[in-house]
């Protein structure tokens, strides 16, 4: 008899206190829709669903023919499923996180380290950085998702030293004189400059800093707010992370970093040591299987500002320049496929209209985990002729070079993504 390689999975949910409160939250919605148990508490806020086997999230298998198993306690066990080429690439562990995010108030002003610093970071402070894995990641909206994301065009910067004295304050007349003089030269010299500013305003005494958040918030208090100019914007913005983060020096950030708004379906890729911090809304996010973050604002966790401002990627661009664009899939006009460029993940978007009665999902030379955003359907798998029903909220893992057909039980349009390793 074939063995059982196409299961539902029951994910781990994070409680963190930025999450989306009760049933406000995509997270908590996905979970009350696909487990009939869950108990959705309204004052509790649901943060992160955690798809995947990383030791602080690890999944359970919901099939009865598996003994109580954890996905990552029985991919250690079939190590086969993992495909022959990422069980040699990745030591027989499955290389990505999957999640779903619902951000209620900002997450800190943070990078994640390449794999050299990590591993450095977890030999010298294990309980802050828990793994020696790098973390690069992306995240595609699911609702309209907010962020800062990378250095802003060096002109940009330069603009709100004009227009926000204290902010000015902070960074001091000579790193200001030099980010004004790089405006336009050589790329490095600006990079440079950015760096030395960042790094000033970072630095800064605690007391300084409140002091100037003070008085900025209290003169934007006063301003009228009629339009959508890029003082409007960051004027309400700076009042909301305040509020959230009162005397926090993150709220100085958003003059440093671009500011991005997805829409749904759009994505923004953050590579190693991109700065960034998610400010509101829902998302779907892949990225490789580690927890490290350095942070140094706008959190009560543990801060690194000295490695944080030595690690970054300093080059200014624009706020485009962050998006993330797909490729439509040549064979399958329902499938896109968001391909960064590091070999631990990828993820798949397939929008299959109600009016398809099946559909089947692409075989791949890869482990991968399926969510269900939108729809219902029932997964068949030939190999041990299984039904596995999926509503909104279901997850699947598939094991490498499995079939899996999806019939549609609803004549509604389905929304699902897909996360796996294309080496």
């Amino acid at each position: 008899m074939a063995s059982q390689r196409v299961f539902p999975l029951s994910c781990v949910v994070q409680h963190y206190a930025w999450g989306k409160v009760g049933s406000k939250s995509e997270v908590a919605s996905l979970l009350a829709n696909s487990d009939p148990l869950a108990q959705i508490s309204e004052d509790m806020p649901y943060a992160e669903l955690w798809m995947g086997a990383h030791p602080r999230g690890d999944a359970k298998i919901l099939d009865n023919r598996i003994s109580q198993k954890t996905l990552g306690e029985w991919i250690a066990e079939n190590q086969d499923c993992l495909g022959p080429k990422v069980k040699n690439a990745f030591k027989g562990n499955l290389p990505f996180l999957f999640k779903v995010l619902s951000v209620q108030t900002a997450l800190s002003v943070q990078a994640h380290p390449d794999k050299e610093l990590a591993e450095k970071l977890h030999l010298l402070a294990p309980e802050h950085y828990p793994d020696a894995n790098h973390k690069p990641e992306m995240a595609i909206a699911l609702t309209s998702f907010q962020g800062l994301c990378g250095f802003r065009p060096v002109e940009e910067i330069v603009t709100f030293l004009k227009k926000v004295p204290e902010f000015q304050s902070l960074i001091g007349e000579t790193a200001a004189v030099q980010l004004r003089q790089s405006v336009g030269g050589d790329p490095a010299a600006m990079a440079s400059a950015v760096k030395n500013c960042f790094s000033h305003l970072m630095k800064s005494e605690k007391k300084v800093v409140v002091e100037q958040l003070n008085l900025l918030v209290k003169r934007v208090s006063q301003q009228v707010f009629d339009g959508n100019s890029m003082e409007d914007i960051h004027g309400k913005l700076l009042l909301q992370l305040h509020q959230q983060y009162p005397g926090d020096i993150g709220c100085f950030a958003i003059y440093f970093l671009n500011l991005l708004t997805l829409k749904p379906g759009e994505a923004m890729f953050l590579e190693a040591n991109m700065p960034h911090a998610y400010l509101r809304g829902d998302c779907v996010e892949c990225m490789a299987c580690s927890d490290n973050t350095v942070r140094a604002g706008l959190t009560p966790k543990f801060i690194d500002v000295p490695t944080l401002c030595e690690m970054l990627n300093y080059t200014p661009s624009p706020s485009e320049d962050r998006l993330f664009a797909p490729a439509q899939s040549q064979d399958d006009p329902y499938l896109c496929i968001f391909d960064p460029p590091v070999p631990d993940f990828t993820v798949m978007k397939m929008e299959v209209p109600g009016s398809v009665t099946e559909y089947k999902v692409l075989t791949l030379d890869s482990a991968s985990i399926l969510l269900m955003v939108q729809g219902a359907v029932t997964a068949i798998t030939p190999t041990v002729q299984a039904e596995i029903p999926l509503e909104r909220g279901g997850v699947l893992f598939i094991g490498a070079n499995e079939s899996v057909l999806l019939k549609l039980t609803l004549p509604k349009d389905l929304l699902i993504f897909r996360a796996c390793c294309l080496l």
